[in-house]
């Protein structure tokens, strides 16, 4: 079984660049396995016009800052960037960070983004097709750059659509990310494994994570038994609260150490 990880989103959101800086040294002195922001050019939640950052400029300081932790968004637009674009700049961020990129990507759903910097907000249809012509442009240009990526980046997809959604996961993904419980995610989980037959691929290579907010204690089992084996908390500036997180690491920590052979 594959080893339990566990992740941290920080919102660029409600915080100052420093206070957001300093959660990240804190998270990875905690011992999460990935560090997640979002990428948006608004918040989210609160104050509409807070305080706020830009995704892939700060993966790029996230990746000088940090030693260990993998990084990335969760998830990135797949709309607001050129496809070839998009590669490049998740190749650099490797190569900054030795290797530690994660790629999540998704369809795009924020409308206000869309509105207030120019982009063609069309509908979920046309941005899940538009997400499903730009995978393959984004690997066939990491085949071309130099220098290469440090390792074959993976990529998170994230989103639960039943029909096109998880094709493109059972396609292109190495983990898919989801929210919900976890009846919702055996139900989709299953989807995904009848996507990857239809594919050709052993849906066993797609990591499963999952957002969570309430206590290990509360979920982490059944969510296990679901499937999943990737769980990331998320919190929000101006104070990034890891105490939840902490205990998400410990209940991996104590999980592994009773199964060695997901460590």
């Amino acid at each position: 079984m594959t080893a339990i990880r566990i992740g941290v989103q920080l919102q660029p959101q409600h915080a100052t660049y420093a206070q957001l800086r300093e959660a990240v040294l804190r998270s990875e002195e905690a011992g999460v396995d990935v560090i997640f922001n979002w990428d948006h050019f608004f918040p989210l939640s609160g104050e509409p016009d807070g305080l706020h950052y830009e995704c892939w400029t700060m993966l790029g300081a996230w990746a000088e800052q940090t030693e260990r932790a993998e990084i990335g968004a969760l998830v990135s637009c797949n709309s607001y960037r050129n496809p070839e674009l998009l590669a490049d700049m998740a190749r650099t961020v490797d190569h900054i960070s030795n290797g530690r990129l994660i790629l999540g990507i998704g369809a795009g759903w924020f409308e206000r983004d869309y509105d207030e910097y120019g982009y063609e907000f069309g509908t979920a249809g046309s941005r899940i097709a538009d997400l499903g012509r730009a995978l393959p442009r984004i690997k066939e240009r990491w085949s071309k750059l130099n220098p290469a990526p440090v390792r074959e980046i993976p990529i998170m997809i994230g989103g639960s659509g039943p029909r096109k959604t998880l094709r493109l996961v059972a396609e292109h993904a190495d983990v898919w990310h989801s929210f919900g419980d976890a009846d919702a995610l055996r139900e989709r989980s299953a989807l995904l494994t009848e996507h990857a037959a239809a594919v050709g691929r052993d849906d066993a290579a797609v990591e499963r994570s999952v957002g969570v907010g309430k206590e290990p204690e509360e979920i982490g089992e059944e969510l296990l038994a679901a499937g999943a084996t990737f769980f990331t908390v998320s919190t929000g500036g101006p104070e990034y609260d890891l105490e939840l997180t902490k205990r998400w690491i410990a209940w991996r920590d104590d999980r592994n150490a009773r199964d060695p052979q997901e460590g």
